[in-house]
């Protein structure tokens, strides 16, 4: 295995310091004065640490957020002014965009080309993509009611006047989790601002350090004291300081289904709007008339990006039987040749999972498939004497009620299931909505007949047919069943930070 590059003087100088909180438009540490160590997954070593927040220093933070909600200055700002913030937001994060980058591969464990292309490049695309909503929030006006026009006999004209308006919702709570650090928070971020909210953000403690960062261009991009808020600090108390928050209006989180379910818990106290994207077992469903080339590529990358590590990760690959033990071995074939590193070398594939944690989950998953009759084809155990790296795994011979085929393991894990010759689309899509989660289905055949017949039976919220990991702005993301509640990018998601208001005048 690679040796990690050295980083730059200019990301050894960020690391040196302890990174503090930005409350109210102020570096500030957490009221207690501990610390959490950041890690870099790839050593195990510490690189930096950041504030451990509590429920003070979210109390703090919602003030601010509230009075900056609250402020002339910010409600009232033209929407091309906010336009114009977040553009130069964006600016910003592109002419830092390597210094992210290596920040990202350093404390997530990502392949720094990888970093490059979806965090940082994605993150300044979303916040262009919502810069332009911030001029387009609108209501709508109806000339005619159906209600009785109650004036009387010799009323003349139309009784009434009305019209609906969008109006932000108010302070958002934003929790991220530690897999897409950066883009993640922009996910949040851009539509929250957009729409004239505020926010009180928390990065995951294992990987704070480029939404710290991010903190210090929103500063030099010109945002008023208040309007972003970032408050790091363990998920069982700051994250649940905010979920049960009075003061905030709305939660948006992304992360497991298990905290999820905490979360909508905890907001019950003032009602509070919730927002989930949360996880998933998608399955990669090959046909034999696929194109088997770029249907074996596709399955590989969509169990191996980020070390299996997202939430639409193709993690259940179901083969039509005449197919399935050729294209098994070209995974494979094509996860033994990965080049396994740190995510800081350029030449790495597959880096780290991103905790000591993570990946004895991900062993006792593995051993729980062996226990319950599942054969490893590949891999199936720890990489390397240092670092949390994994071995690229496959598992054949599973079985429906296994822990590997239902549960989301979040690693490099790939289990298979061939279907039968004379399995009918229903069928398989029987086969394929067999689990709790409903995010993301990959189809691969050159019948498009068939391709969108499925389509339509698919319980997901996304569905790609002969292509893996092709998103869009304009495209609602989101999850059906235990994948989540609400949609984020497209207009969808700028609903899921304004409410709506309707007024009726008589005339």
């Amino acid at each position: 295995m690679a040796q990690e590059p050295a980083v730059s003087e200019k990301i050894s100088r960020f690391l040196a310091t302890p990174r503090p909180m930005l409350i109210n438009g102020d570096w500030v540490a957490s009221a207690s004065g501990e610390t959490i160590p950041a890690l870099n997954p790839a050593t195990g070593e510490q690189i930096a640490c950041s504030c451990a927040g509590d429920g003070t220093d979210v109390d703090k933070a919602v003030a601010a957020a509230r009075a900056a909600f609250e402020a002339q200055h910010w409600r009232r700002m033209m929407p091309t002014e906010r336009t114009r913030l977040l553009w130069k937001l964006a600016e910003l994060i592109d002419e830092n965009a390597e210094e992210l980058a290596q920040l990202e591969a350093l404390n997530q464990g990502k392949p720094i080309v990888l970093a490059r292309q979806l965090d940082v490049a994605g993150a300044a695309e979303s916040l262009r993509y919502y810069a332009g909503w911030c001029t387009k929030i609108e209501g709508l006006t109806t000339a005619d009611l159906s209600f009785p026009d109650m004036r009387g006999e010799n009323a003349r004209g139309p009784a009434y006047h009305a019209y609906s308006l969008k109006e932000p919702i108010g302070v958002v709570g934003a929790i991220v989790p530690w897999n897409v650090p950066l883009l993640m928070a922009i996910a949040k971020m851009g539509p929250a601002l957009a729409a004239g909210c505020t926010l009180v953000l928390k990065p995951a403690e294992e990987t704070p350090l480029t939404t710290l960062r991010l903190g210090e261009l929103i500063q030099a991009a010109g945002f008023p004291p208040g309007v972003v808020n970032i408050v790091t600090g363990y998920g069982h108390v700051v994250g649940a300081a905010i979920a049960a928050h009075p003061d905030i209006d709305k939660v948006a989180f992304t992360g497991s289904t298990e905290t999820g379910r905490k979360i909508v818990r905890a907001a019950t106290g003032n009602l509070k709007k919730v927002s989930m994207e949360l996880g998933g077992k998608s399955p990669v469903i090959i046909f034999d008339d696929a194109d088997l080339e770029q249907a074996i590529a596709g399955a590989a990358e969509m169990i191996l990006l980020n070390c299996g590590q997202m939430c639409f990760a193709g993690s259940r690959l179901l083969v039509h039987e005449k197919l399935h033990d050729d294209v098994v071995q070209g995974v494979a074939a094509i996860a033994r040749k990965t080049q396994i590193g740190p995510g800081t070398d350029p030449a790495t594939e597959l880096g780290p999972l991103v905790s000591a944690r993570q990946r004895e989950r991900v062993c006792e998953y593995i051993q729980a498939g062996r226990d319950e009759g599942a054969k490893v084809l590949l891999g199936g155990k720890p990489h390397g004497d240092k670092g949390y790296f994994m071995e690229p795994t496959i598992l054949t011979g599973t079985a429906p009620h296994m822990r590997v085929v239902r549960e989301e393991i979040f690693g490099p894990v790939l289990v298979t299931t061939p279907f039968r010759d004379s399995a009918d689309l229903m069928e398989v899509a029987r086969v394929a909505n067999d689990t709790d989660y409903g995010l993301v289905a990959t189809i691969w055949t050159r019948d498009l007949s068939r391709a969108h017949s499925l389509a339509a039976q698919i319980k997901a919220g996304m569905v790609w047919i002969n292509t893996p990991l092709a998103f869009d702005e304009t495209l609602p993301f989101g999850g059906f069943k235990q994948s989540g509640w609400g949609r984020e990018s497209s207009r969808q998601c700028m609903d899921e930070y304004t409410e709506s208001k309707s007024v009726i005048v008589a005339l």
